[in-house]
């Protein structure tokens, strides 16, 4: 039994039927990769993109939990492969990207969602801490982004990159190591837009606000009802809100747009705060 649950977010029957604004053959014939795509918010990208007509190679380090995914995504029709993968690990990222292509022969999405983050106060964040949120979250999408990159310009080919980050404009209470590597994987995306121009290959981020996910079960009971009141639209979004995101970036109706944050917050960059370990005293009145 896999052990996990999505408690919070979407279902896997709602991912399946969930009304979507594109076509169902929008990105036929075309190969798309996306990281930690197990759970979550990138479960909910890979779901989208194949019911679109791509095929999807996903990985993650839990195998077990990519296997469950890959029969769930396998009913769209279309290929999918599910290859275990530690994005911290150049040798892991540079194997994945090697049997993605050996496996479909080209790739035309690589979208970097694999992530990872806990609630803690500055002050209490430990170096081991620190280091795997900054490894994973900063580290791994350049091994990742450079490993692709490389490919298409040895081969010609042109891809879109897409980095799920988040909102960096004020800040992040009580997540200063995924503040700072969110922060340099938006700015390495916009300083990689105009290296690889030239090339073809586009790069933009998509920054989340409060999604409604399996996320959700890593933070306390007492928390949570926080996270539905944080921003003005007073509400979460969902995972299909960001998946949907990525489809019109990585599609040709993003044909023109490199070196972009695509906010999808409910207005929450601009208005409304955020403690997911807790109001401190100081900030309830």
């Amino acid at each position: 039994m896999v052990e996990y649950t999505r408690q919070y977010g979407l279902s896997d029957e709602q991912l399946a039927s969930y009304e979507t604004v594109y076509r169902p053959d929008l990105l036929k014939g075309e190969v798309a990769l996306v990281s930690g795509a197990a759970t979550g918010i990138g479960r909910g990208i890979a779901t989208l993109f194949a019911r679109l007509g791509a095929d999807v190679m996903i990985c993650g380090r839990n195998a077990e939990r990519l296997v469950e995914a890959a029969g769930f995504l396998s009913q769209f029709g279309t290929r999918v492969v599910a290859q275990p993968a530690n994005i911290r690990e150049p040798e892991s990222v540079e194997t994945l990207i090697a049997r993605t292509f050996d496996e479909f022969g080209r790739l035309d999405h690589l979208i970097n969602n694999a992530g990872g983050q806990f609630a803690a106060n500055a002050v209490d964040i430990s170096t081991k801490g620190w280091q795997a949120v900054v490894d994973t979250n900063l580290n791994g999408t350049w091994y990742m982004t450079q490993a692709a990159a490389r490919r298409w310009i040895d081969s010609g080919a042109s891809g879109s990159i897409i980095t799920i980050t988040a909102l960096i404009e004020r800040g992040i209470n009580q997540m200063a190591h995924t503040i700072a590597s969110r922060a340099g994987a938006i700015y390495l995306a916009r300083t990689l837009a105009l290296e690889w121009a030239p090339y073809n290959i586009r790069v933009n981020t998509v920054a989340p606000g409060v999604v409604a996910s399996s996320g959700f079960n890593n933070y306390r009971e007492d928390h949570l009802a926080h996270f539905f009141t944080a921003g003005p639209m007073r509400r979460p979004g969902n995972v299909m809100d960001i998946a949907e995101a990525c489809v019109y970036l990585g599609a040709p109706s993003g044909n023109y747009i490199t070196g972009q944050t695509l906010i999808v917050a409910g207005g929450h960059d601009i208005h409304g705060d955020l403690w997911p370990a807790g109001i401190p005293d100081h900030f309830k009145t």
